[in-house]
């Protein structure tokens, strides 16, 4: 399945974890994921770990930039200067020692602003945080879902991610959340727009890496669970579906708090929007390179019997993980 009229239209990478980042013309795309995307995260002093945009919204409000571009060994232990855009219109240096104190004021709550480690066991969860983020009713919460709706299955999403977030914050050597690429699609977008009543909505309340164009209407790349996508001079495969916190309806550097949005994605998509992906071929990607999607082989027959089996199973993980939301 290659559809030639698909092709990027925009790109973004972002220095800091849950932060307004920078729409670029171009991205290169290494081993980790997106060159530059992600090295800097903001580190809850009291929890004693890493913020994420879900328990902290206010972190939306605030953009990070390079100084100069990331050179080719910036990673995990590298990071190189950001400069942190406040909500109030301050710059504050990553250099600057007062940048912690700055950046705790604009949040009311104790940060300091940290580079990715080179270190994959500093993003180890404490088994407090485990025990507190990692129930029904947390999940709930984080993921915006009213008592009359039903938590995303289990058995669409990926075995392996999922395992590695029972026990980091975020996946050892990286601040993403789950996946080294996001990417979505304008027809995804419009839908929801057109779900919620406008026109358009903007795509950066979805913080993809990728925006494809071109593609057809609806929500296409809800079936490319498996596939390959080739994009410019890179490779990615697709995951899993992207499960949809309440992020997107939060205020974003330019955009208000728009609480329809997480009941749309919730009733038209079934809580997902757009696809993680990981990287098979390192590679460079342009605005207005063709997408080009090849669906994975067909299942065997042991995998399909196993695939039927685990999902029975995690079916069944769902249902006591409803009965116990509701205790």
């Amino acid at each position: 399945m290659t559809d030639t009229a698909a092709h990027v239209t925009r790109l973004w990478r972002h220095p800091v974890k849950s932060m307004a980042g920078e729409a670029l013309d171009t991205l290169t795309f290494g081993i980790r994921g997106v060159h530059g995307d992600r090295l800097w995260a903001l580190h809850d002093v009291e929890r004693d770990t890493t913020i994420s945009a879900r328990r902290l919204p206010a972190v939306l409000r605030s953009s990070a930039r390079y100084e100069q571009p990331p050179g080719p060994d910036a990673g995990p232990g590298r990071a190189p200067a950001v400069i942190v855009t406040t909500p109030d219109g301050t710059d504050h240096h990553s250099d600057d020692p007062a940048v912690h104190a700055a950046l705790s004021s604009a949040l009311d709550r104790e940060v300091r602003l940290v580079p990715l480690p080179d270190e994959p066991r500093a993003h180890r969860l404490s088994w407090r945080e485990r025990a507190g983020s990692l129930t029904p009713q947390a999940l709930a919460r984080d993921l915006g879902i009213a008592p009359d709706e039903r938590l995303p299955k289990i058995s669409d999403m990926n075995a392996r991610a999922l395992s590695t977030l029972a026990r980091n914050a975020t996946p050892p050597g990286s601040f993403v959340d789950l996946c080294p690429v996001h990417l979505l699609t304008e027809a995804s977008v419009a839908t929801i727009a057109h779900a919620v009543g406008e026109d358009r909505l903007d795509s950066r309340r979805f913080r993809p890496n990728i925006l494809v164009g071109g593609t057809d209407d609806g929500l296409p790349e809800s079936e490319w669970t498996g596939a390959t996508v080739d994009l410019g001079s890179a490779r990615l495969r697709i995951v899993m579906k992207t499960v949809r916190c309440v992020v997107p309806s939060r205020a974003h550097v330019g955009l208000p708090l728009d609480k329809r949005l997480t009941r749309a994605v919730a009733s038209t998509s079934d809580r997902y929007l757009g696809v993680y992906a990981e990287i098979v071929r390192t590679g460079g990607v342009s605005i207005g390179d063709t997408v080009a999607v090849t669906p994975p082989r067909p299942p065997t027959r042991l995998q399909r019997v196993a695939g039927a089996g685990r999902t029975v199973a995690l079916d069944s993980a769902n249902r006591v993980a409803e009965a116990l939301r509701r205790i």
